[in-house]
């Protein structure tokens, strides 16, 4: 079979032009996976899929309207989207509050988001639901050094929409400037918008100073939902989102493998959350997999009190990870075989049942340029040595090609 193989990609390669990519779905999760594929070109296609929380606790009453989530320091910290200004430290062991941080001198119109970096917590003052035309949306910068000191330093970052020009009384949830979701990165904070009339969400961008800034507009998507929430792993390329639809069934959208920061470029895939009836509106993940997410108190049909859940995104996201990050887990349940090329070095993610088996990198001309046992679900082969061109890995009867330039 190699043989056959080897020939055909032979002949393939020769009418390729030089330097040529071949660009498609390359997530193994998706229905429309494309082993040949090197380049992902945001075309993956997934099966409706939906998961329970592992763990659900119950939150005190005071904070019925949970709107944002981080971990900082082995804690979660949360806050409420009206009149409270404080900041609230949880146990993650049982959401019991174990700190309190008064914001004092500052005023809470509608705290929809937090986020933070190494120095400053970024609390999001830019909820527009009542109206669709608040002037003064903000986020406001807190020194993590001086939160709790009773006399925290605290500055602002105002901004406006480039394309909002008309600020007229929109109504109540009428509105597609409304926001209550951002992350902040090494140089700049995106927001995401909850879009009440077109079911979609916007990404705009903002410079991390305080002052008077326009916010950027960077790229749009259809989510079918309203955004409440956001957290990213910048290095990693992995932006999940929170929302609920019209009906209150909410959801996450993960973003992944995306190009530079252009998160819908990438894999999009919608998990529906078993949680009907929920508000959700905090996310949070320091590893990518294991996620905290929370909702606010909900009494309009059935009653819902506030609520901290546990989810685990192995299933769907480790396949990733672990071959962006190196981190060995167990993929045996995810897929059977992946290989791609990292630079000059290819990187085989296979299942359990592949270990033993002989691993081959063929090049063009048929020469054995590499040969060993597979010894791990992730092995990596260098091939720095090599010249650019087509090469054929083979592990146990199965083949994958990668192209080196």
């Amino acid at each position: 079979m190699i043989h056959r193989l080897l020939n055909f990609l032979i002949c393939f390669a020769a009418f390729l032009p030089v330097g040529a990519q071949v660009s498609g779905c390359t997530d193994p999760l998706a229905q429309n996976y494309d082993p040949l594929a090197m380049t992902n070109d945001g075309t993956c296609v997934y099966a409706p899929t939906g998961i329970s929380p592992y763990l659900t606790l119950e939150l005190p009453t005071i904070l019925s309207e949970t709107s944002g989530l981080i971990d900082w320091d082995g804690t979660i910290w949360t806050h409420n989207d009206d009149t409270d200004i404080r900041l609230y430290a949880l146990d993650p062991q049982d959401a019991t509050i174990t700190q309190e941080c008064i914001l004092a001198g500052i005023t809470n119109q509608d705290w929809e988001d937090i986020d933070q970096d190494n120095t400053w917590i970024y609390v999001g003052d830019f909820g527009n639901n009542s109206s669709g035309n608040r002037q003064n949306l903000h986020i406001l910068r807190i020194e993590k050094a001086t939160l709790c000191s009773g006399q925290p330093l605290i500055d602002t970052l105002w901004f406006s929409y480039e394309d909002q020009t008309d600020f007229g009384n929109q109504g109540s949830n009428n509105s597609d400037f409304d926001c209550e979701s951002m992350v902040v990165g090494a140089d700049s904070i995106y927001l995401f918008t909850k879009q009440w009339k077109s079911l979609g969400t916007s990404v705009y961008t903002l410079p991390k100073v305080p002052g008077d800034h326009t916010a950027n507009l960077r790229e749009s998507w259809p989510v079918n939902g309203l955004i409440t929430g956001a957290t990213w792993l910048e290095e990693k390329r992995l932006l999940a989102l929170c929302g609920y639809s019209t009906l209150l069934q909410p959801f996450l959208y993960l973003c992944y493998d995306y190009p530079e920061h252009n998160f819908f470029s990438g894999n999009k895939r919608r998990v529906e959350l078993t949680l009907p009836f929920h508000q959700i509106e905090g996310i949070s993940t320091t590893d990518g997999l294991d996620y905290t997410i929370s909702n606010e108190r909900f009494s309009q049909i059935v009653m819902v009190p506030p609520r901290l859940h546990r989810v685990d995104l192995n299933d769907y996201l480790s396949a990733y990870l672990d071959g962006s990050t190196g981190i060995d887990y167990d993929q045996s349940e995810v897929f059977d075989l992946r290989i791609k090329l990292e630079g000059e070095t290819i990187v085989i993610n296979a299942s359990n049942r592949r270990i033993g088996q002989i691993l081959r990198v063929v090049d063009g001309y048929g020469k054995v340029v590499a040969e060993e046992t597979l010894r791990s679900v992730m092995q990596r082969i260098e091939i720095s040595s090599a010249p650019a061109g087509l090469y054929i890995v083979q592990v146990g009867n199965d083949a994958r090609t990668v192209m080196k330039l």
